[in-house]
Order: C-alpha cells, then structure tokens, then sequence
C-alpha cells in the first residue's frame, strides 16, 4: 500500500486488549481507566480476519500490542492462525515481561519472531512504584526465556522521565556489553495520563550527550529497527537506540497503521481520527472489502502530526501505541 504522499503502508500495530496487569504512571492514574465492554473488543476470530484482510492489502508486518497482550486468552492461537499467511514476513509483540517467562517456547513455537520489553527502572522499588506493583524479578526471567528461546532481537523499552530514571541511563546501556540487547530510550508523550508530566520530558538529544559524555559510541546500521536512531559502544554486543517522537518526529518515513482493541483502525498514533473497521467487519464484509478499508485508512494517513503541546487525550492501553 501507498499513501498520497508515496510512504509503503505496511506496517499494522494490532491491540488485541485495552487491559494491563499494570498501572505505569504515565500510561494511567492509580485507579485505572474504564476497560472496554467484552462485546466491544474484537474476538480473536475477528482480529484474525482483519489481520489475514491487511495481508491481502500489503502489510508484510504485524505487531501484537495492548493494554498486555500476554493477558489476552488464546494469543498463542491467534499466532498460530496468522502464522504462515502469504506475504506476512514477521510477528512480533510488544509486552512489559511479567507473563512472558512461562510461554516463550509456545510463542515461538507458535510463529512468534521476537518481543520488546516495556522496562523503565533496573530498580525493584522504582519498577513497584512505576507500575503500581510490578515484579521486576519476573521481568527478568522474561528477558532470559526470550533469548533462550530465540524471540530476537530482544528491546528493551525505556521510557525516559527526569525525576525518576535518568539518572539511571549509563546503567541500561551496561545491559548491552555483554548481550546482544537493543536497548531503546524512548521520549516521554504527551498520549493519555502521560499528557499531565510534562515537565518529566528529556528529548532525545540530551539522553545521546549524557551517553557520550562516558562512552565513546558509533552509529550502528539495525535491520528492522523501526523509528530508533541506533548506536553502539565499542566493544558491547547490544546496541542503543532511540526514538525521539517529540523532539524530532519521524513521520517522513512512517510505515504504520494501528488498530485498536475494539476495532479503530487509525491513521496516526498522535491524531484521534480513525475509519471503524468493526461495523463492516460485523455485518459480514468480505476479505476484499475489507482490504479496501486497509487501503482506504492508508491514503487517509495525514503527512505529519500537528503538534499543539501536552494535551493528547487518547488512552495508550486501547490503541497500542
């Protein structure tokens, strides 16, 4: 798929779950958020079917987000039903690692290719304070189970806030010497919750300077590597990357649509305008016509955000940022 601006669509981001086994503060407030109806999310039945229609229209990859997918019932099935489509090349699946341990085998085996972990603290009082009650233990074992299990290049997500953990920076880029990690450092955005700590941002740039102020460091080529700046430490097996969405947007050369827990299918993670793929689905549109919708919210893709401040209302645990 081409948009008007002549950007290859193809890339889909699936929610298959507004639900999160966490609460991170820049994701939620501490009493959550209201969880969608279980007739408003789409079945397992019906993602396979939109995801099998994004195919046919030209999506060569899928990632699997939430809320958590990992507490999605059944997503090894609807791995496995997705698995083998022609003209799929990857899966892979965004998740924070608490569940990921027990089942890396069965998602590899399943046709998973790799995971990001969602990790923001190597701290355990930090990542309960985060996450509202998180095991940063179980985190851990996920990491482990995912290499040895071949679920890579294994990310680890940082989401950066100055008062909480910047200053433990050099520490995640100690994790790449001796494991080939990516390890991303992500710019806080202004999406949901996360829209009221502004004053925690720290772009891009000053995170590279903090890094190079004690390591001496050199651009690295990453296949796959999506949106992130990638660079290595001389000498480390893993690399460091970073996507700075805020500061410097990436928007020239996004590749993605996104659909959510209970059937949006959106154009851009920073607008709210979105074409529901549901309805249709629902009272029985056929693989083509469906495609056609794939189409469609590809040529309605806007050539960049307006960014207007900290004040995005969407919640990131439904659309799968």
């Amino acid at each position: 798929m081409l948009d008007k601006y002549g950007r290859r669509i193809d890339y889909l981001r699936v929610s298959v779950t507004d639900r999160c086994n966490l609460r991170c503060n820049y994701c939620m407030p501490p009493q959550g958020v209201k969880q969608l109806l279980r007739e408003q999310v789409l079945t397992l039945e019906e993602l396979e079917k939109l995801i099998s229609a994004a195919v046919a229209a030209g999506v060569k990859r899928v990632r699997l987000t939430g809320g958590e997918p990992l507490v999605r019932k059944n997503l090894i099935h609807l791995i496995s039903s997705i698995n083998g489509l022609p003209g799929l090349e990857d899966i892979s699946l965004t998740t924070n690692g608490i569940l990921l341990a027990p089942i890396a085998k069965d998602l590899k085996e399943s046709g998973l290719n790799r995971v990001n972990i969602s990790l923001d603290t190597l701290m355990e009082h930090k990542y309960k304070e985060i996450t509202r009650g998180g095991s940063l233990g179980r985190v851990f074992a996920g990491i482990e189970s995912a290499m040895k299990f071949d679920l890579t290049p294994v990310k680890i997500n940082v989401v950066v806030q100055r008062s909480f953990n910047l200053n433990e920076i050099i520490d995640f880029v100690m994790l790449t010497q001796n494991s080939p990690i990516h390890v991303r450092f992500i710019e806080l955005m202004p999406i949901g919750y996360g829209s009221q700590l502004d004053k925690e941002f720290v772009s891009a740039e000053e995170m590279k300077q903090l890094i190079s102020d004690r390591f001496n460091v050199v651009h690295e080529k990453v296949p796959g590597g999506g949106p992130a700046d990638y660079y290595k430490v001389e000498g480390y097996q893993g690399t460091i990357g970073f996507i700075n969405a805020i500061s410097d947007h990436f928007c020239g050369d996004c590749n993605r649509l996104r659909l959510s827990a209970d059937g949006k299918l959106r154009f851009c993670l920073q607008q709210e305008k979105f074409i529901d793929i549901k309805k249709p689905l629902r009272q029985g549109a056929t693989k083509e016509e469906l495609a056609h919708i794939f189409v469609e919210a590809a040529e309605r893709k806007p050539k960049s955000y307006l960014y207007n401040g900290w004040s995005n209302s969407q919640n990131m645990n439904s659309i799968g940022g």
